[in-house]
């Protein structure tokens, strides 16, 4: 009787270990969740302005700017350092100090060289369209993610995520009706509506992008941590950045940064601090995207994306005065609207998913091996 007493009390001993594991790890997923939702929204607002306020006052070169987009992404080496010292410190045998295993590395790869090409679209549709306009136009990727997302992770549609695909099309459609509306002195409506489907097209493009990297963490046959995640975002940024390198190489930019900072109207030193501020920017935006995708999902990094769009319309009207039209106030009750009945319908969503007793939705921490 004793020693099964004993047992008894040892067995609820663990068990009550685990679940204090267990809710340890959920509370650092929540800080994470909550620390990367806080980049991606400055860099979802920041990054935009910064690089109009670049071409705005001079600049002209497309491939410095998408150039700019990743190329600060040895600031990752900052938190994979003091990650790695943690793990060393609380684990043994010691962790390897490079995890991520050549699969992964591989796909990493190509979604980089995805990303660099998405850069150069998005550069050349700032370089022509005002930010409150370009930001709109961005919106639309959240119908693209909703698409991609029922296609490769298989987040089905519900009424609400229809509803919201529609009213971000619609938004876009008003937009396009009226192009040339906020057409920038100097520049011709063909230049404007280049700017308009190049935006269009790297909204499209990051709209796939997300949700295929959510696909390589679910087929990764490795343990997916956030280190993991953070060694498949440098590798990511790297191949992003040397694909718009070699651009910048064929168009001869590196010859003449230096002369476009001598003419640069705020002054050489604001023109890097500008590009300086502008490669931090975006760095915030992918770090905080990735990160979102791992402690949540890509849908959740396409809604803070989203929600941000007033935030950025209304910093575009008040810091470089652009024009507030009849038709941009229209597409942006619109997206908004859209993106009210996509966070509605995840709620309801989850919440019936909890009155059912399933699981939260939510990549685990570790994934057991694809057949």
């Amino acid at each position: 009787m004793m020693m099964g007493k004993k047992l008894l009390d040892l067995s609820n001993m663990e068990e009550e270990e685990k679940k204090k594991k267990k809710k340890k790890k959920r509370s650092m997923k929540k800080i994470l969740l909550l620390l990367n939702s806080v980049l991606l929204a400055m860099g979802t607002s920041g990054g935009p302005l910064v690089m109009r306020l670049y071409f705005i006052h001079g600049g002209n070169r497309i491939w410095l700017s998408s150039f700019l987009e990743t190329a600060a992404f040895p600031l990752i080496l900052i938190p994979l350092t003091f990650s790695h010292l943690h793990r060393t410190s609380h684990h043994s045998p010691k962790p390897k100090l490079v995890s991520i295993k050549l699969p992964l590395f591989l796909a990493s790869a190509v979604i980089g060289i995805l990303t660099g090409l998405d850069d150069y679209l998005y550069a050349c549709g700032i370089a022509r369209l005002p930010v409150s306009t370009s930001s709109l136009i961005q919106a639309s990727h959240l119908a693209f993610t909703a698409v991609f997302a029922f296609l490769l992770v298989k987040h089905r549609f519900t009424a609400y995520s229809v509803n919201a695909v529609v009213l971000l099309t619609v938004a876009a459609v008003v937009l396009a009706l009226r192009s040339g509306g906020d057409r920038p002195s100097g520049e011709s409506t063909r230049q404007y509506v280049i700017g308009f489907v190049m935006i269009l097209a790297a909204a499209a493009l990051y709209g796939f992008v997300l949700p295929l990297m959510e696909l390589v963490y679910k087929r990764s046959k490795q343990r997916v941590t956030y280190s993991l995640v953070m060694e498949i975002q440098f590798v990511m940024c790297f191949f992003a950045t040397l694909f718009c390198t070699i651009g910048m190489l064929i168009n001869n930019d590196f010859k003449v940064i230096w002369r476009e900072a001598k003419d640069y109207k705020l002054g050489e030193t604001k023109y890097y601090v500008v590009v300086v501020g502008s490669a931090i920017m975006w760095q915030f935006f992918f770090l905080g995207a990735i990160g979102v995708i791992f402690c949540s999902s890509s849908l959740f990094s396409g809604i803070i994306i989203a929600a941000f769009l007033p935030v950025t319309e209304v910093l575009g009207v008040i810091v470089y005065k652009e024009n507030f039209e009849a038709e941009k106030g229209v597409a942006l009750l619109l997206s908004l609207w859209g993106f009210v009945s996509y966070f509605y319908g995840e709620i309801k969503q989850e919440r019936e998913k909890n009155k059912k007793g399933c699981p939260e939705r939510e990549l685990p921490q570790s994934l057991p091996p694809n057949s």
